[in-house]
């Protein structure tokens, strides 16, 4: 079994603290360039799923980091953030 390297150990001074994974960490990244692009053109989670074609239970969990969002969605997500007209205009 593979065993997950920590990245961020836990504060020892705080009980609810834990320690970070690196696929924790990237999960959370990810997560937050998603959420940070979203609100950055002002939408909703339904509003950005629906312009964009996106699953809104994927956003959410995607923004929750309760999934990974794979590569693929990342890569369509930085488009998304700097030509926001375009790709809904694609995908229309």
């Amino acid at each position: 079994m593979k065993k997950n390297h920590i990245v961020l150990p836990a504060d020892p001074a705080d009980t609810e603290d834990f320690d970070v994974t690196a696929e924790a960490m990237d999960r959370s990244q990810r997560a937050r360039l998603i959420r940070k692009t979203r609100t950055g053109l002002g939408l909703s989670q339904s509003e950005f799923a629906s312009r964009f074609r996106v699953p809104v239970g994927t956003l959410r969990d995607w923004e929750q980091a309760r999934a990974t969002a794979p590569d693929f969605a990342i890569a369509y997500v930085r488009v998304i953030g700097q030509h926001p007209d375009m790709v809904a205009k694609a995908v229309a």
